[in-house]
């Protein structure tokens, strides 16, 4: 890989909101990640007290030292919509990765909603089409399949290409890169907590730190400003050293989080879809089918806000 000279604070969210039951993934390893407004509102004071103004990926040149800080949204959820007005109160952006099996769905943004964000100047990307909770397990035909399921279902709601991804769970893989370049992606936002972006190929790697309800505001302040990434770095590490050691009993345990909310079943387990798969009724409700992948045209890449683009393929 090549490593660039830009340093980036990734900060990972999912949903914020007061209602979890109105918003995501409804099962119980979703609420985990649920932020209350007022949490987040108050995250976003620390970080604007800080002279810190969220960028987005499409502007950055990879090559020119400097710290930039962006803010992702995992899912799709509903909540995207509540996020997006708190941040248009400071003219802040942020990017949007969504799961498109779910779009449409009670709980998920529709087709409609997703090109309101878009207009607004947020960058809209993949986050797989069906949200397998252990992806890097998959095989590499599924991999690649969900990659371009969702990128094209994305293309066909928004008119333009599909650059940026970010990867279900996290965990990666050589398969997960390989298949992540090869779908057309330029830019892959992991879970593993590095602010030194790489590139493989024509696709830059991105870390980013996963931020869960009740987290300190001040260690979130902390991160912003590039403090306490080692720290986050020692834990994802010894994360990974259990996860490997446990087995088949971790992906036991994953089958059983991941199921919605009073069901037994193995929703998102290794190799089994979620319940909206590939040619669900919330991908056909939305209007939004899988519609074959286009080539990207532009070397720019999206630019709905007018913003000048400084990135290359």
């Amino acid at each position: 890989m090549y490593d660039t000279r830009a340093e980036i604070a990734c900060l990972m969210y999912h949903e914020v909101t007061d209602h979890p039951s109105d918003t995501g993934f409804q099962r119980p390893a979703a609420r985990q990640y649920a932020h209350s407004r007022s949490a987040f509102r108050d995250h976003l004071e620390r970080i604007a007290a800080r002279s810190l103004t969220p960028r987005l990926v499409y502007e950055l040149d990879f090559d020119r030292l400097g710290r930039h800080l962006l803010l992702t949204f995992d899912d799709g959820g509903k909540s995207a919509l509540d996020v997006a007005e708190e941040l248009s109160r400071r003219g802040w952006l942020a990017h949007f990765f969504v799961v498109t099996s779910r779009i449409g769905e009670r709980t998920f943004l529709d087709a409609y909603e997703i090109r309101w964000l878009r207009s607004c100047g947020h960058v809209i990307g993949s986050h797989s089409h069906t949200h397998p909770d252990i992806f890097r397990d998959q095989p590499r035909g599924r991999m690649l399949a969900e990659w371009r399921d969702s990128s094209a279902i994305l293309e066909d709601i928004l008119g333009e290409p599909c650059l940026a991804a970010s990867v279900p769970g996290g965990d990666l893989s050589g398969y997960v890169l390989d298949t992540a370049s090869e779908a057309g992606f330029r830019f892959l936002f992991t879970s593993e907590p590095w602010f030194t972006p790489q590139r493989l190929g024509d696709c830059w790697i991105i870390g980013r730190v996963c931020l869960k309800a009740g987290m300190a505001p001040q260690a979130i302040e902390q991160l912003a400003q590039f403090r306490g990434w080692r720290r986050a770095q020692l834990l994802r590490g010894l994360k990974a050293v259990v996860r490997r050691g446990l087995g088949p009993l971790y992906r036991m345990y994953v089958a059983h989080i991941t199921s919605p909310a009073g069901a037994p079943g193995i929703a998102g387990a290794a190799g089994v879809p979620d319940a909206a798969g590939s040619g669900s009724p919330a991908a056909s409700a939305s209007g939004a089918s899988a519609a074959p992948r286009r080539t990207p045209v532009s070397a720019a890449g999206p630019n709905a806000a007018g913003r000048e683009s400084t990135w290359k393929r």
